[in-house]
């Protein structure tokens, strides 16, 4: 499989692509929780919500994310890359 990356600092997703594939009901699986922002403030409630912080933050973002076609990956998913 062809790897393009990208730094999501200098090139981060457009809100479309996080609008498009991001779960309304599964929205905290598309966010770093780990990230030291929410040691000072809480998580996101919403998904719109979760977006405003990535577009604002991209580390926020779960990575890497891999796009091959019309499937998408947020974070490190073993399974789902083997079935690429």
């Amino acid at each position: 499989m062809e790897v393009h990356e990208l730094d999501i600092n200098r090139e981060p997703p457009s809100r479309e692509l996080l609008e498009k594939y991001i779960d309304p009901d599964l929205f905290l699986d598309f966010v770093s929780t780990r990230s030291p922002v929410f040691k000072q403030r809480p998580l996101p409630k919403s998904k719109k919500e979760a977006i405003a912080l990535m577009m604002e933050n991209p580390n926020l973002i779960r990575r890497p994310i891999v796009i091959k076609g019309a499937t998408v990956i947020f974070g490190f998913d073993k399974e789902r890359y083997e079935k690429l």
